[in-house]
């Protein structure tokens, strides 16, 4: 059994797996209703008040595991039922509470939550609408703030609690970074998963040869899978039924390449150029710095730019993106791009794959990943964007300063964005990773303590290409559309 860093986690994994299993049996659809009770036998619960309910909560994860709700454009999702048993009170008054007599706190609420008794206030949680306006208007500072944990991981202010007491997404303010969906101590918010789409892919390339599906591999490979080698979880994707894989970090080879051209050509007018390979961070921009969008890089990511080069080469292909990231998921069906990349995938649906399939990593024969050169690969942690692109800076002898701000996680990232509203910003170039640590932080990693970013350098060292333009001097990149069309 694997080791998991929660129960939530790990019943995702189970249900993940179930579902994996049942698609590629071909029962999928007439056993789906036996999920919960493979997964929580009975009679007791685990986890919830009554088996019942633990098991409709579990046919919710099934639902989202088998796509969710086509309808909602948004890749996260909360689970209504799930999201019921969060004990947090927002807002409530201490013993700091001094009984003054101006009632500032209570004059303010538009619900009337705050009573007296005696000489001191309360608040009343079931009116209380969770405005924070008691909390501004206190003189004493006696009002406590404890937010929920998906909240207080939603840098992008996309959550809100309804008048039931659960958590409510705003699609025009989220940016499907999926911080929520890990941070959540209930696990009542959850990424949808294709990997029913996906095998049935590889069942339909195993009855047509002309038909090849590949797996893109994300360079935050480098930490994940830490019980087996990297070349070793290769082979376990190819046992899938994948056709070839090939790294991400090829795509980020030329996006540094293409990038760094487009900074030359811009920056006289720009002033500032901003990175794209993030798509939290460019839809973070988007939705809450419209005026600032002139300054993000119009490259395409590195997914997409090696989407299209496999594409470009095999006409018949089909590309499966395989990464921590949940907002790529999302980005893969943006108009202009979903020509690239069929399908995402996730290493935490990955794994539950693998093991539906009983196929142990860990004992495969090794097989070759080298596509890339070093700069693709630490694409995969914060400050890696940057290294590449002086990289090719100094390599061609550009005459070009560069004045790089890295952004580690989406607060550093808004801290810059703010900067550059005013015209402040001490730099010329931003580098935004929504993710703390960059790619390697992702939402759907199998794991997600403290990362050593210099695993990804080692990674990077075992590339046998150590320089962007040795890795791309086969390829013609002229006939790759690797710029935006929106």
């Amino acid at each position: 059994m694997r080791k998991f860093e929660s129960f939530v986690q790990l019943i995702k994994y189970k249900v993940l797996k179930e579902v994996a299993l049942l698609a590629m049996e071909g029962t999928l659809e007439e056993k789906k209703g036996d999920i919960p009770k493979r997964v929580v036998p009975g009679p007791k619960p685990t986890t919830r008040c009554c088996i019942h309910k633990e098991h409709a909560i579990l046919q919710e994860r099934v639902a989202l595991a088998m796509g969710g709700d086509r309808k909602n454009p948004n890749i996260i999702e909360v689970i209504d039922i799930a999201c019921d048993e969060c004990p947090i009170d927002r807002f409530t008054i201490t013993e700091a509470c001094r009984g003054c007599l101006a009632h500032k706190c209570s004059d303010v609420c538009p619900v009337d939550a705050i009573y007296y008794v005696g000489q001191r206030a309360y608040i009343d949680s079931n009116k209380c609408k969770e405005c924070g306006k008691c909390k501004e208007a206190c003189p004493y500072n006696a009002i406590s703030e404890v937010m929920r944990p998906c909240m207080r991981a939603c840098g992008a202010h996309a959550l809100s609690i309804t008048e039931d007491k659960k958590a409510e997404i705003d699609n025009d303010l989220c940016i499907q970074c999926g911080a929520c969906v890990y941070q959540c101590p209930f696990g009542a918010i959850m990424d949808k998963s294709y990997i029913v789409d996906i095998i049935k892919l590889l069942k339909e390339a195993k009855e047509n040869p002309n038909l090849r599906v590949y797996g893109v591999m994300a360079p935050a490979i480098s930490s994940q899978f830490t019980y087996a080698k990297i070349g070793q979880v290769v082979s376990g994707i190819k046992k899938l039924g994948f056709h070839n894989v090939v790294e991400a970090a090829l795509g980020a080879d030329i996006i540094a390449l293409h990038e760094t051209q487009e900074f030359i050509d811009t920056i006289q007018e720009r002033k500032v150029m901003t990175t794209s390979c993030c798509p939290a961070f460019v839809a973070y921009i988007e939705k809450n710095y419209p005026n600032l969008i002139h300054h993000i890089s119009n490259s395409v990511s590195p997914m997409v730019a090696i989407g299209r080069l496999i594409k470009s080469t095999d006409p018949d292909a089909k590309v499966v993106f395989i990464g921590p990231c949940t907002a790529k998921k999302r980005e893969a069906q943006e108009e202009d791009i979903k020509d690239a990349v069929d399908y995402v995938m996730t290493f935490e649906e990955l794994q539950a794959m693998l093991d539906a399939m009983d196929i142990q990593v860990e004992e495969c024969e090794e097989a070759p990943l080298d596509n890339a050169s070093f700069y693709g690969r630490i694409f995969a942690r914060s400050g890696g964007v940057t290294e590449a692109i002086q990289h090719i800076i100094e390599e061609k002898k550009l005459d070009l300063e560069l004045k790089p701000i890295s952004c580690d996680g989406l607060r550093e990232c808004e801290r810059a964005l703010k900067m550059l509203k005013v015209g402040r910003l001490p730099g010329n170039f931003i580098e935004g990773m929504a993710c703390v640590s960059g790619c390697i932080g992702g939402a759907a990693s199998l794991s997600h303590g403290p990362k050593d970013k210099k695993e990804v350098d080692k990674y990077g060292k075992l590339a046998i290409e150590q320089n962007i333009s040795d890795s791309l001097r086969i390829f013609d990149l002229e006939k790759i559309q690797l710029g935006r069309q929106k």
